[in-house]
């Protein structure tokens, strides 16, 4: 045979379809295994057994990194004009932000890095190999490909491995491939195209050995191993930034270049059309840019997503990364997991035949609780003695423990037969009751050559029974009869045939279960004595149930134009199946990893939107249906809780890992971590992340205007040759005052009724939409006409230039007090008790802001740096005529904008 090329870019996927000696001959090896040279010279050719790392930026260079940031570029350029004006506290504060915002970003950006190094540290630490002919414990590093290496229970295989023997392995590969239960290996070839999955005869590195013992020959080792691939792919995967980032990104810019341009076009105007002086033009343009500047913008998205992020860990959702709350929001598809997430993981007998019944089992998991019923009726299985039988045999043929602690209950052993041990539990047969009735005289453990387990028992009559549990096709081989409601029958094995068939189709795990009353041949039992002479009691059906709150959950999703896909490494039979009671690709093809191995990216396009049920997915199928979806413009929630999930939870917008039974990879790749492990839990997120994107939209909406107004105020004076009505300080006391209470009021808005019933925002959707802009220009100038109104009013009327200005300051502060009322809903009117009332931080944040106007205008101290005034009530009921007109106008706005637009573009333009 030719030798394999190991050049070849991905040799170890031949490897399954070869036998023990074109593997030996291939790598040069032996029982015997390598000696002292071969080693050396091996690890000289391949390198040693470690992942490949990355180069990573330098600790300086990723800190000066976090300050290349538009909304910090905003908040370091209103610190330069505070400083000019001379307002060093506010200068102080500005900076202190932006250093905080940068080390937030620099410990995360951290944290992040720590994905690789999860990886790493599934490789064993040590291996046992055949060294010349003997047995050594070695560094798992310096394994070679053509070592022969010892696995027993409870080793983290050290390599990817050819098996060349096997007795009763069982590996759990759950973190590679997704597979819920313990995978029986053999020693088998396979076909070139054999799922990862079902490659029994293959162990691969960073797997566990939960049963029995092996030994394989090392075919891959280091970065070549399956292991080693996905390592290899998370290093390649960069990072998304979210839409809000990204739209923020845009605006920031716009807005910069926008007030840049007002500022030298009015400067230009101001000093060569109206022959202001030029240090006065300097002064009134410094005021302009500091009434322009959204200086409160960056710390309110801080502090809103901070609050995102204290409501989603209520909810048992773990931010480890800050955009990722508002990422949430913006979701199209959720790319979900099925073992844990969307079930329970925990095996449940859901189906027992009999001879002639059927009979389905009630409740789910490993509570013990549920009910045993016939054609929709509640029965009592003793009185079906094929029933009653098969439950005994489950409970007394079982390795596993059914544990209860502060009542939650666990299984040690199996979760396939723990699942047994539950329907036990459910007829009243308890496990301890069976071990005294029904002692254990013998037993031949679960082999995966001959697919059983046999027990051997005497009853409380010191009666001999042999019971067995195994696969239902090697069952049926030694049963010559059948157990009915009239006693023994001779086996009718085309109607056992026709029914597991049938159960299996609908995704059902098949056990089948036999006895016969007999004492062993030998003084033990002996694979001899399961042979033949059996009476088949029953198929037992089992399943990991979906969870109830998924399948709301999901809904929930469709509801909110939200698509949900699963993808995992099961059989296409049971994900099919799983799919269809949660609602998940009812009427549609389901796809395996195989048919995404056949098409290309561009098929893949314009099938992934269509086909909900992805089955036998390897790590690159998740990855490349997570990068299909994305090219297709959609925002893509993926969630994992295996190696095999990182590269995909990394390359996803938001990352979703799961905290129970994670790995600790799949957490640090992810964006957020689940610490129920439930699919509802991502749905409250979605939620909140929406909720977030609402606050942050309604903050914009309010602070543009009244920056806006502001800004309008000084161009007018200056256009028109007015007295300058607001001084740059009075400017900064304004946005000081505002930004500070008023603003981050809108932070603590709960979430809209109808929030969930929305389409996902377009993920290109502009931040200033044409409804923005007429919103921002329309409260703009209403606040610009209140406020040089009642200064020229009280100008004509020989009020001071001082008291007319603090007349001017406190109009505009009271139009944000009322519009800030108005901005808790974009559209809704508030004109009802839940509007006026519903956010007792937007009652608190106006009153603080009262207070600190009435200071403005009455400490002696406020006065002389603001040169400020006391005003009288008067002058204030005036103040509170503009505001109560701003509100009043700006209500009609909304009722107009909701009697002439549908609700159903209202809702997209939300």
């Amino acid at each position: 045979m030719k030798a394999v090329d190991r050049t070849d870019p991905c040799p170890t996927f031949l490897w399954h379809t070869l036998t023990q000696a074109e593997i030996e001959q291939t790598l040069k090896t032996g029982s015997a295994g390598l000696n002292a040279a071969e080693v050396s010279q091996r690890i000289k050719q391949y390198g040693p057994n470690r992942l490949s790392t990355q180069k990573r930026r330098g600790v300086l260079f990723r800190l000066f990194m976090q300050f290349h940031n538009i909304l910090l570029y905003v908040m370091l350029g209103a610190a330069v004009i505070t400083a000019l004006l001379g307002h060093w506290i506010d200068t102080g504060v500005l900076l202190a932000a932006v250093v905080i915002n940068a080390i937030i970003g620099f410990i995360q950006e951290g944290k992040a890095e720590a994905a690789l190094d999860a990886i790493r540290a599934m490789l064993s630490p040590r291996a046992t190999v055949i060294r010349n002919g003997k047995k050594h414990e070695v560094n798992a590093e310096n394994l070679v490909p053509g070592d022969w290496v010892i696995l027993v229970a409870g080793d983290r295989v050290p390599a990817d491995l050819r098996l060349v023997s096997t007795t009763e392995l069982r590996i759990d590969e759950a973190a590679l491939t997704g597979e819920s239960v313990s995978v029986e290996k053999n020693t088998d070839t396979a076909q070139a195209a054999t799922p990862l999955g079902d490659r029994y005869g293959m162990a691969y590195s960073g797997t566990v050995v939960v049963y029995g013992m092996g030994t394989g020959i090392v075919i891959a080792t280091g970065s070549m191993t399956e292991l080693g691939k996905i390592n290899q792919l998370l290093t390649g995967i960069q990072s998304l930034t979210t839409p809000l980032l990204r739209q923020i990104d845009g605006f920031g810019r716009v807005l910069a270049i926008v007030i840049i341009a007002l500022c030298v076009i009015t400067f230009i105007l101001g000093t060569m059309w109206r022959n202001i002086a030029p240090a006065e033009m300097f002064l009134m343009v410094v005021a302009l840019a500091a009434s322009a500047i959204p200086e409160g913008l960056p710390a309110i998205m801080t502090v809103t997503l901070a609050i995102g992020v204290q409501r989603m860990a209520r909810r048992n959702a773990i931010i480890r990364r800050l955009p990722a709350v508002e990422a949430l929001g913006s979701v199209t598809v959720i790319c979900s997991d099925k073992t844990g997430t969307l079930t329970r993981n925990e095996m449940t007998v859901q189906r027992i035949i009999c001879a002639g019944h059927i009979f389905d089992v009630g409740g789910t998991g490993y509570s013990p609780v549920g009910d045993f019923s016939k054609e929709g009726r509640i029965i009592d299985p003793d009185h079906y003695p094929a029933l009653s039988m098969a439950i005994r045999t489950g409970v007394l043929c079982n390795e596993a423990r059914l544990c209860e602690e502060n009542g939650q209950w666990s299984v040690e052993g199996d979760p396939t037969e723990g699942a047994l041990l539950v329907a036990g539990n459910k007829a009243g047969f308890h496990q301890h009751i069976a071990d005294a009735a029904w002692p254990r005289v013998g037993s031949i453990p679960f082999d995966s050559r001959h697919r059983f387990m046999a027990t051997y028992h005497r009853d409380s009559d010191g009666e001999p029974w042999i019971f067995v549990k195994g696969a239902p096709e090697r069952i049926l081989e030694i049963c010559s009869m059948q157990l009915d409601d009239d006693g023994e029958r001779p086996l009718v094995a085309d109607y056992w045939h026709r029914k597991a068939s049938r159960t299996a189709a609908s995704g059902l795990r098949l056990l089948g279960l036999a006895c016969k009353r007999a004492t062993p041949a030998k003084e033990h039992l002996d694979f001899s004595d399961v042979e033949s002479g059996y009476t088949l009691l029953a198929l037992v059906g089992i399943i990991d149930p979906p969870r109830e709150e998924a399948v709301q959950a999901i809904a929930e999703c469709h509801r909110a134009g939200i698509q949900v896909k699963m993808i995992t490494g099961d059989h296409e039979e049971t994900a099919r199946t799983i799919g269809a009671q949660l609602n998940i690709g009812i009427g549609k093809k389901a796809m395996s990893g195989a048919d995404i191995a056949l098409v290309d990216d561009a098929q893949l396009r314009r099938i992934v939107l269509q086909v909900d049920v992805f089955a036998r997915a390897s790590p690159e199928h998740k990855l490349r249906l997570v990068q299909a979806l994305q090219e297709d413009s959609q925002v893509v929630a993926m969630t994992g809780d295996g190696v095999n999930d990182a590269p995909a939870l990394k390359k996803a917008n938001v990352g979703v890992a799961m905290g129970m039974k994670g790995t600790e990879a799949a957490k640090e790749a992810s964006d957020i971590v689940l610490a129920d492990d439930n699919f509802a839990t991502i749905v409250n997120a979605v939620r909140e992340g929406r909720t977030v994107y609402d606050n942050i939209k309604k903050f914009i909406l309010f602070m543009l205007p009244t920056n806006g107004g502001e800004a309008l105020v000084v161009i007018a004076a200056i256009l028109f040759e007015l007295t300058l009505p607001l001084t740059p300080a009075q400017v900064l006391w304004i946005n000081m005052v505002t930004s500070s209470t008023l603003g981050l009021a809108l932070a603590f808005e709960p979430a809209e009724r109808n929030i969930m019933s929305r389409r996902p925002r377009p993920p290109e959707e502009p931040l200033l939409s044409g409804f923005f802009i007429w919103r921002v220009l329309m409260v703009s100038m209403l606040m610009m006409g209140c406020t040089l109104f009642l200064f020229l009013w009280e100008l004509n009327h020989g009020t001071s230039i001082e008291s007319a200005r603090t007349i001017a300051v406190s109009t505009i502060v009271m139009a944000e007090i009322f519009y800030l009322v108005n901005s808790r809903y974009i559209f809704a009117s508030v004109m009802n008790r839940e509007g006026l009332t519903g956010n007792y931080y937007v009652l608190i944040s106006i009153v603080i802001c009262i207070a600190l106007q009435f200071a403005y205008t009455e400490i002696p101290l406020l006065q002389a740096i603001f040169q400020s005034t006391s005003l009288s009530i008067l002058e204030w009921l005036k103040v509170l005529c503009a505001g109560l007109l701003i509100f009043f106008i700006a209500e009609l706005e909304k009722m107009a904008l909701r009697a002439g637009i549908a609700p159903a573009r209202i809702q997209h333009m939300r």
